[in-house]
């Protein structure tokens, strides 16, 4: 199986899976399905290349496909994607926290002591919690 990074990284895959999430929110009936000929009208590119596509992401476990007849309907599956967010996490989470720290800065002066001391508990339980789940969800490299 490609690594999923290599997977999300082709536009056309991301596309793919664009097309999918609208779906998803758009026709909620569907439950998210749609059918090939349906994503090949939405992107405007051949029968081939988005069922190659597609065959990736399939494998990949990013989308899954019912089979009815000769027609195949698609899905997005979003559990491939928790890897993505569990790494990208910490770099989003100190950026967060950066602005968070900006932003208290500025409002510090309307805060009182309790309030302060009250917010930053929170903050730093929240740090610890993220830390602890990023690395219980993150496999050991091995040396």
């Amino acid at each position: 199986m490609a690594d999923i990074f290599d997977v999300v990284a082709d536009t056309t895959r991301r596309d793919i899976l664009a097309v999918l999430l609208e779906r998803e929110t758009a026709a909620p009936q569907s439950g998210g399905e749609i059918s090939v000929s349906e994503i090949v009208s939405a992107l405007g590119l051949s029968q081939p290349t988005v069922s190659k596509h597609l065959k990736v992401l399939r494998e990949a476990g990013l989308v899954g496909v019912r089979e009815e007849g000769q027609h195949r309907y698609y899905h997005l599956d979003r559990r491939p994607l928790e890897l993505l967010e569990d790494w990208l996490i910490p770099f989003v989470s100190s950026e967060a926290a950066a602005d968070a720290a900006t932003l208290a800065g500025a409002e510090s002066a309307s805060l009182n002591e309790e309030q302060r001391a009250f917010a930053s508990a929170i903050g730093k339980a929240f740090a610890e919690t993220a830390h602890q789940v990023t690395a219980a969800v993150t496999p050991k490299k091995r040396k």
